[in-house]
């Protein structure tokens, strides 16, 4: 019988469990990125602009679901190291963000090491619970997400 089914409520706060997984996770991986002169963060945000090619702030904030405030702050020292750059965009009132060769050369660096923080969480866990793992947090993403239509 399942814990829900014999009545029984998860103990704890979700927030702090959340919060603590990811503090140790982040550790492994800041670990191997640090090697690199990276955060995790700074890692994702070049993945990401090289991906979306040069792109908007609002709509980089967007993908990395983080508000304009927290990316201007993670995107000023990628700025400043010439990793990133803010080109003009189409009016006098846009920018747009593009990731420049030295940026690609440094994400292509962290890759390899993200990759090895990658395989050592697939050794400790082991893959089936990563991807039991994975399919979890996008299912509570889903469904903690606000509802993108007004429709009702």
């Amino acid at each position: 019988m399942s814990p829900t089914a014999a009545g029984t409520k998860p103990q704890g706060c979700t927030n702090f469990k959340l919060r603590q997984l990811t503090r140790r996770v982040s550790q492994h991986y800041d670990a191997e990125l640090a090697r690199t002169g990276l955060k995790t963060t700074q890692y994702s945000l070049l993945s990401v602009v090289l991906r979306l090619g040069p792109v908007q702030p609002r709509e980089l904030a967007r993908n990395m679901r983080m508000d304009a405030s927290t990316l201007s702050r993670n995107m000023k020292p990628l700025v400043e190291a010439g990793l990133l750059e803010v080109l003009p965009g189409r009016d006098e009132r846009s920018r747009s963000v593009a990731i420049t060769e030295a940026g690609r050369a440094r994400r292509e660096e962290a890759q390899r090491h993200w990759r090895a923080a990658q395989d050592k969480i697939n050794r400790v866990l082991g893959v089936d619970r990563v991807l039991a793992l994975h399919a979890l947090i996008d299912e509570a993403l889903a469904l903690l997400s606000p509802e993108e239509t007004d429709d009702e």
